[in-house]
């Protein structure tokens, strides 16, 4: 497989009131077509910012994206995201959200077609019986199962999920883990997903990028995960290598996490004294009594 995604020297810089701040700078990375690589690293970090500049939703400072041997310019319908939120209009039907989107990407086709794409990611998904519902009908998680749907309804050449199952209670979290590996495989669309959990990531990539703790972000360390497709968590948890790569991740984000709290500590800290020393000020002179002779006279009277 060929570099299929090409994130070169990329840099965001925002200001703040103490100047610019590069909460990215130069980070680097290379994803093969159909390969399924995560994100991780501490909060603000700078993951999610990474994302949305593959999205064509954030302003790039510096560097550059190529996709599909096409530099990256903004937003487009050839990246389908999955945020941690899934943004539904609440006046509209999970239907209607999914197909709103069905219908800016393939509008040369007929109507009947375009129904027929948006049933089938919604029944894939396990909402066939309640796809006519509005959004406040529906639980947290089926909300999120439209989200999905509707990402991989563009037929995309790049998938982006921010966080997506981050408000989830863990039973729900693991029942759409299953469901978006399930339906990555039918395509393998190249993925590119930002996450805090360890274990949603070894379960779910090929490969784990470990971001390095901002400012300045950069790529830390990247992890390859061999474990066979296609997989079910048993099999995964119970593969030899499993435990080791979690510790191997778990030890790099402990150790991001003392050297910022030591980088924390140091800013707090007040600024060393001058090394110059002052000399005391000089003693004040007692005044003598108003009658009291001179020191030369009373030695003269000995």
């Amino acid at each position: 497989m060929s570099d299929y995604v090409q994130l070169s020297n990329l840099t965001k810089i925002y200001p703040t009131p103490k100047g610019p701040v590069a909460v990215v700078k130069d980070f680097n990375l290379n994803i093969k077509k159909g390969e399924f690589v995560t994100l991780i690293g501490h909060s603000g970090c700078g993951k999610s910012t990474v994302l949305s500049m593959l999205a064509g939703l954030n302003d790039i400072t510096g560097g550059g994206i190529i996709l599909a041997g096409k530099e990256l310019t903004g937003a487009a319908p050839d990246r389908g995201v999955v945020f941690q939120s899934p943004c539904l209009l609440p006046w509209m039907t999970a239907f209607e959200n999914v197909k709103l989107g069905v219908d800016q990407v393939f509008y040369t086709a007929d109507k009947e077609e375009r129904e027929q794409i948006v049933e089938y990611y919604l029944t894939v998904v396990g909402l066939g019986d309640s796809m006519h519902k509005k959004p406040a009908e529906l639980s947290q998680g089926m909300r999120q199962r439209v989200g999905i749907a509707r990402a991989f309804a563009l037929s995309p050449k790049m998938l982006l999920l921010d966080e997506p199952f981050g408000m989830l209670d863990s039973l729900t979290r693991y029942e759409l883990q299953q469901v978006l590996i399930e339906l990555w495989r039918k395509d393998k669309k190249t993925a590119l997903m930002v996450t805090h959990d360890v274990d949603e990531a070894l379960f779910l990539s090929d490969r784990i990028v470990c971001m390095t703790d901002g400012p300045e972000a950069e790529v830390g360390d990247i992890i390859e995960v061999n474990f066979p497709r296609p997989r079910e968590r048993k099999a995964v948890m119970e593969h030899p290598d499993y435990y080791p790569l979690r510790e191997r991740l778990i030890e790099f984000l402990e150790i991001h996490a003392h050297k910022n709290k030591h980088k924390q500590a140091a800013a707090a800290q007040p600024p060393a004294p001058s090394a110059t020393v002052t000399p005391p000020p000089p003693k004040p002179q007692l005044p003598l009594p108003v009658n009291a002779p001179a020191k030369e006279s009373l030695l003269h009277s000995v």
